[in-house]
């Protein structure tokens, strides 16, 4: 398999992944531990659609079958959430048809709640013989200015084509 078709696979089989129509694409069952909620916060639910463009960046074929990529990520978020971010996307495909995974983090800047500043999202998916698992989690102590203690997980929701979240956080009162 040569280096570009192999790349191609990857990013074909994440694009599948990714738009699944209908799927759920990121699970989080207990949301937001209520151990994690500090002390004067409160939980929310912000709800909104992105729009992402991915660009691929070079891929590395292995002999074993095995494929590993980056791609770089921009996004534009809409709703309650309201910002942009950029982040970069490593990704893992096998040799076994509907295996792969993916991590990914990135940087998110925007306002919500009417508070304004960064956060970082950390990404983990993997994709076991077509079953699908993702997790989106706000890395701790990453939120900066008004999102300064901001914690939660989102779920990213794909349905006829449009990419929509589903954040469920918590931020500390406004002093």
């Amino acid at each position: 398999m040569t280096r570009r078709f192999a790349y191609t696979v990857v990013v074909s089989s994440l694009a599948l992944c990714l738009t699944f129509p209908g799927m759920v694409l990121a699970q989080s069952p207990a949301r937001v531990p209520s151990a994690s909620i500090r002390e004067g916060s409160m939980m929310s639910r912000a709800n909104g659609t992105f729009e992402v463009k991915v660009t691929p960046q070079s891929a590395d074929g292995y002999a074993d079958g095995a494929t590993m990529g980056r791609l770089t990520l921009d996004k534009q978020f809409r709703g309650d959430l309201e910002g942009t971010s950029k982040g970069q996307m490593l990704t893992a495909i096998t040799s076994v048809k509907g295996s792969a995974g993916y991590v990914a983090v990135e940087l998110v800047s925007g306002t919500i709640a009417g508070r304004g500043g960064s956060f970082i999202l950390q990404h983990s998916g993997t994709m076991s013989r077509g079953t699908q698992a993702l997790t989106l989690t706000v890395v701790p102590d990453s939120g900066t200015d008004g999102l300064t203690g901001l914690t939660g997980t989102m779920v990213i929701i794909i349905a006829n084509g449009t990419h929509a979240y589903e954040f469920d956080y918590s931020l500390p009162r406004a002093p």
